[in-house]
Parts: C-alpha cells; structure tokens; sequence
C-alpha cells in the first residue's frame, strides 16, 4: 500500500522544520527492495515509525494524522531519506516527564527496520531540538571532573593516561592488584575491561580493596592522584547498584577517584540512566562493546557509531569510547574524529545536521584498542587536541620496561605532539618514549622508518 500521500511532504523546508522546534529530524541512508519505489518506501517508513500500520484502520482520526511522520527529503541517487517525527510521538516519564532513549530508538530504528519492502535502512544522523533537548538528562559530570582530581586546569587539562588490565581476562585478585600498581606508578587512570566482573576466580568483593590498596600505595609514592573506572555491568537494577555502592564504601574518602563503566550498547539505555540518576557524583564511562554488529561500515542497517556516540551524550554518560580513528586495531577512519566533536562541543556539525547542545555537559572521547606511545602522535594531529582518556592496555604492559615506563612512555608521546618535536628528536632526551620504539618495533618500522639507525639501536 502506497502511503506518500499521508506520510511525505517534500514541500517542508528542513530550516523551517528546525525554526518551529517541533521536530526531531533523522538522517537515514535507504535502499528499497526490489520492485518497490523510493519514496513509496520511504513513507512506509515513516508510518512504521510513527502512527501507521499496512492497512487503513477504523481508528485514526484528525488528531493522529496530526502526529505522523513525514518524509521531508529525498535523494533516490545517494539513497538518502530525511524524516521529521513530531516531539509529541516520544514517550516521557510518568515520574518527572523527562524524554527517554528507548523512545526515541522504538520509533526511529524499530520496526522499520524489519519490513520487506526495504533493502537497507541505516540511521546516519539525527537533529534534537532545545524543547526536547532539555528533556534529556546529559552528562553529571564531565573531563574537567577528572582534571580537578589530578590538579590539572580546568581548561585544556590535556592527556590523561590509562589503561586496561591485561590479560582482560584470567588474572587472580592479588596479581590483578598488582598490575594496577604497577601501572598507577607512572599512569593516571585505569578501567576494567569490559568483561572483568565478577568472575569466580576474581571476586569482586576480594579484588577492590585489593585495588584501593594499590591506589592509595601508588598515591603515596608518586604523590599523585589516581582513577579507576569500575564495571559495573548486571543485568539486574539491584545487582547494579550493590555493585556501585560496595565500590564507594571501598574507596571511602577516595570514592570520588571512582568512575562507573557500563557496557551501555549491550547492557542498553537503562543501565545507562539507572547510573547517571543513581550516582550523579561519579563519573560515567560508556563502555560501547558489541556496537560493531550494527555500527560497522559494511552494515546496511541500525545506525552508526557517530549516532550511538550522540545519543550516548543525551543519555547523560560522561565519557564513551569512539575508535581510534584508523589510528589503532579497530575499524574506522580519521573521519571519526567528528564523533568526537559532535560529543565534546557545544556546537558541532554532523554528516546531515548541525547540533547546538546549549551548554549542555560534554562527553569525554575515550581513545582504546591498539595504541601505544608511537601511534599517539599522528592520532592527536588528526585530532588536534589531547583533551582525551586513552587507554592503551598493550601499549602499557608491552612495553619493554614495565607498565609504569608503558604509562610514562604515553605521557612524553603527547608531551611530544604537543610542543611540535620530531619524535625521534624527542626519544633521544626521554627514556621511556624511545623505549617505546623497542617494544613495539613493528609500530617504529612503519610510522618512523630508519629509527634504529636514529636512536642507535641495533636489533
């Protein structure tokens, strides 16, 4: 059944749409099946989304057709739709009429993506107005946060080096305890890696004070403050919560030095909202793990990492990870660096639309999977700052001398980038950056060719 009629309206001005404030707009790229026409499509779509269904039904009237969602644009040749939903179609909260996440993705990536007649569907980029935008929570706290504990300046506090305990998975309470010292010795902050919980052999009720212990010690010797970012991951609300509040009676005076992780992309927006409104005092580091079943370049539905990283500054996480911009082991492109900008501006340019947050709080990009201190240098010039969390768990404990020289190594590689020194120049006056070369030598040959000559290392 063709529903253009109802469900499209190409004569809207995307301008006039964002002037009214009316309207959260969606960016997808669409393919129809085959034997289907585009916009037919496309407005089947946009009835999925909203207040349509496959056939006529006896109870639509005047005040429904006023709610649906309308194609508003259309490019048949780069299989681009645009859909306006009007704010009204989202669902808010009985207790204090706050906008919710889940809404937002039932609507826009629910069951349009499961219909026949369509080929691909993949959401590119979405536009929230300030009515809405205020309904959404935001981040608690933010980077500044975190310089604040470290001294740093709130403005430009700069690098902070972590790390990922490594193996991620297999390590005792007691030697666990002591890879974080280890590290803590030269670095800032380390998180759990995302599958590190409760596992039999590393309760967490054994291994935390072993943690803290290790924090406080490390503190005391570098007179320096140190974070940890603890998973707090459950399937259950309650498990969630005793999770967190075990970890902040553990730190006691130093609980502000804890940070929540949450794999937000498996664990999905609950988790997310239930630690932002929970514990608005400790910052919320979004884990994204499993993201790349959907995100990935090669997919042709759901929605990309650029939109998961937008939503997850609307639901209120205080730092999620973003690749590492072809930079590292994962997938991505320098390109993604505008993920970044989307999450750390209060005025940014998407792939369809320009966001103004409003001085809404920031999230930090955090920058993981295959750095070490030789990769950071062109990552941060891609970048053009290093106001980032990294956590390199290779890039630490690979490193030839020890986790703390790995820590340190990541420092001096942004001390580096930041004063505009030729690496080599730069390794040959600081020990643990030109040891980095050593550890990570199939790195040094392809980044800085000839560096063995340079440094006077011989294999």
């Amino acid at each position: 059944m063709d529903q253009s009629n109802r469900y499209a309206d190409l004569s809207l001005k995307e301008e006039d749409l964002i002037k009214g404030d009316k309207h959260i707009l969606v960016a997808y790229h669409m393919q129809p099946a085959t034997g289907y026409g585009y916009l037919e499509v496309a407005a089947h779509v946009a009835a999925e989304s909203s207040t349509g269904t496959n056939v006529e039904v006896s109870t639509t009237d005047d005040f429904t057709k006023g709610v649906d969602a309308l194609v508003y644009f259309i490019d048949e040749a780069k299989g681009i739709m645009k859909v306006a939903y009007p704010n009204e179609l989202f669902d808010r909260n009985v207790t204090d009429g706050r906008a919710m996440i889940v809404s937002f993705l039932t609507l826009v990536v629910g069951n349009n993506q499961g219909m026949g007649d369509v080929k691909q569907l993949q959401m590119q980029d979405f536009y929230v107005p300030w009515s809405m935008l205020r309904l959404f929570d935001g981040p608690a706290k933010d980077i500044t946060d975190m310089w604040d504990i470290l001294g740093r300046p709130r403005v430009n506090g700069g690098y902070i080096s972590g790390t990922i305990i490594k193996p991620k998975l297999g390590l005792r309470p007691e030697p666990f305890a002591r890879a974080a010292y280890q590290f803590w010795l030269g670095g800032d902050f380390i998180k759990n890696d995302e599958p590190q919980g409760n596992q039999t052999f590393c309760p967490l009720k054994k291994v935390l004070p072993l943690v803290y212990d290790s924090m406080k010690r490390a503190m005391d010797e570098t007179g320096q403050a140190k974070l940890f970012s603890m998973n707090i991951t459950a399937d259950d609300h309650y498990e969630m919560l005793a999770r967190a509040d075990f970890a902040l009676e553990t730190f006691g005076p130093d609980a502000n030095k804890v940070a929540f992780l949450v794999d937000g992309y498996v664990g999905g927006p609950g988790m997310i909202t239930t630690a932002r409104r929970q514990y608005p005092q400790q910052y919320l580091h979004y884990h994204r793990a499993g993201h790349g079943a959907i995100t990935s370049p090669s997919a042709v539905r759901g929605y990309t990492a650029f939109v998961l990283a937008k939503m997850s500054r609307l639901q209120g996480a205080s730092g999620i990870h973003v690749g590492t911009m072809g930079y590292g082991k994962m997938e991505g492109g320098r390109d993604d660096r505008n993920i970044a900008y989307m999450i750390e501006r209060d005025s940014a340019d998407g792939p369809y639309y320009h966001q103004e947050w409003h001085g809404m709080k920031p999230t930090t990009p955090i920058i993981s999977g295959g750095m070490n201190a030789l990769r950071l240098p062109g990552f941060f010039e891609n970048l053009g700052h290093g106001n980032v969390i990294n956590t390199s768990g290779g890039g630490s404990y690979g490193h030839i001398d020890s986790p703390a020289a790995g820590a340190i190594s990541l420092r001096q590689s942004y001390e580096c980038w930041k004063a505009g020194a030729d690496p080599i120049e730069f390794a040959k006056e600081h020990k643990e950056f030109a040891r980095a070369f050593e550890s990570f030598p199939g790195d040094a040959d392809k980044i800085f060719p000839g560096w063995r000559e340079k440094l006077g290392v011989h294999k």
